[in-house]
């Protein structure tokens, strides 16, 4: 349930002084709830297709890529 859903219901019940800020720091607290919550932004894992940009330094990538080095202290790409 999100946070507006929440609120919703106990609206339908209950009140007492400062209840909205109250039931939104126990939501945004309450471990079960973070699981339960998506993440927002950009997906994680392969690189992600980027719009053109319309004007010079609009948008910069910067990737990591590592594992492909067999060297000791050279492991790491910056790409």
């Amino acid at each position: 349930m999100s946070e507006d859903g929440s609120k919703k219901r106990v609206a339908s019940t209950a009140w007492w002084l400062k209840w909205e800020q109250q039931l939104s720091e126990y939501i945004n607290t309450w471990e079960r709830c973070q699981k339960a919550n998506r993440k927002h932004g950009k997906n994680y894992g392969l690189l992600q297709h980027i719009e053109e940009p319309k004007q010079p330094m609009e948008t910069i990538n910067i990737d990591w890529v590592t594992g492909n080095v067999q060297e000791e202290e050279k492991n790491s790409i910056l790409a």
